[in-house]
């Protein structure tokens, strides 16, 4: 919904669905006799936070939602350890499709591919400490939505997470919303990290989540993004500047005594520096987003590659090539709810090496505290 109708009425009508109501039913709130927050409700009894989050599994996948019918998902909130954000898979269906729209790491959806907090601050996505997850992407379906998470660890994983969506009466002719998550870990040399291809429709690229895991000295954000669509074939009809260029910073994102610098705005931002911590950490690592909302990327035919090269500098001011852990995610609309994809993430190519020390086994450790 443009913020410039808010005040108009609309025949829509909002539902919820949480671990207090599963399946968004109107008045099904609230009814839980059983959850994982019945021991702590036990003297308040029925409508006190009975069932607030759900468990999922080791290894497997939680319907979170559920959706019958025309509507549109317009905001969801979630929240796990950060120890869970890079073995869940969050995904999306529409329109009852046997292949998901949305294929992605739980962290990396929300802008925070590293399995460390970065505060974002963006018109879509809004993580808050301590990761409190906001998506308010609008995802449209004609003929019903299921949102899931698959658990790709060794251990089980709580959940907390709400979802609300607008029913409708008949079905709208809005694009769906698709996101793809792809990794070059490393990244072979002289070659490009692919983004976004094969893509076959008419459409818009509206979004770019990088991950990026620096294994050289000196600046590693050289590259620059192309866009090839309709047709385009040897060269492309986009071709950015640089890296840093591209999510709208300039010179290195560096301010002067400050080294590199955080933002987050609406369409754009970097809002993670990882920093070197002189033992197990020994690599830089940064997350940086753009999101193409003013300014579209309209493809009718196809979006055939989106790529971006990693470049720093070598002697002789000559370019250098570099071999870097680049994990993106790729978000567009498209007039169709299935789209070429990538293999589905598991658990190791998903996997950050942040370096922390094993834990030694000392016995049996108290619970942590319920989230929530």
């Amino acid at each position: 919904m443009d913020h410039s109708d808010i005040a108009g009425l609309r025949s829509v009508r909002t539902r919820s669905i949480s671990p207090e109501n599963f399946d968004g039913a109107a008045g099904g709130g609230g009814r839980a006799t059983e959850g994982t927050g019945r021991a702590a409700s036990r003297d308040l009894g029925v409508g006190w936070k009975v069932s607030p989050s759900v468990v999922v599994k080791a290894g497997d996948t939680f319907d979170l939602a559920s959706i019958d019918g025309p509507g549109k998902i317009t905001h969801i909130w979630i929240t796990t350890h950060s120890d869970n954000w890079r073995t869940l898979v969050l995904r999306a269906y529409w329109d009852g499709a046997a292949e998901p729209a949305v294929e992605v790491p739980y962290g990396d959806f929300f802008c925070n591919g590293w399995g460390v907090f970065a505060q974002v601050d963006s018109q879509v996505i809004a993580a808050n400490p301590h990761g409190g997850f906001n998506s308010y992407w609008p995802m449209p379906f004609r003929d019903g939505a299921l949102l899931t998470v698959e658990n790709t660890s060794v251990v089980d994983v709580v959940v907390y997470y709400q979802v609300t969506y607008e029913e409708r009466d008949e079905p709208g002719d809005d694009a769906y919303f698709h996101a793809q998550w792809r990794r070059s870990n490393v990244l072979e040399s002289a070659t490009t990290h692919t983004i976004l291809e094969g893509v076959e429709g008419h459409g818009h690229y509206v979004g770019t989540y990088l991950a990026w895991g620096v294994n050289s000295n000196g600046w590693w954000g050289e590259g620059e993004l192309k866009f090839y669509f309709d047709d385009d074939d040897e060269y492309p009809t986009i071709c950015g500047t640089g890296t840093e260029d591209y999510f709208g910073g300039a010179w290195n994102f560096d301010v002067p005594g400050q080294g590199y610098t955080e933002f987050s705005t609406p369409y754009l931002g970097m809002p993670q520096v990882i920093r070197p911590d002189g033992l197990y950490i020994s690599q830089q690592r940064f997350g940086m987003y753009r999101w193409h909302l003013p300014d579209p990327i309209v493809f009718h035919e196809r979006m055939s590659k989106i790529d971006v090269q990693a470049l720093g500098w070598r002697s002789g001011w000559r370019y250098l090539p570099l071999q870097d852990d680049i994990a993106s995610t790729a978000v567009f609309y498209l007039d169709r709810p299935v789209a070429n994809r990538p293999a589905a993430p598991d658990a190791d190519a998903m996997e950050v090496h942040l370096g922390t020390a094993p834990v030694p086994d000392i016995g049996a450790q108290p619970p942590r505290a319920p989230q929530g």
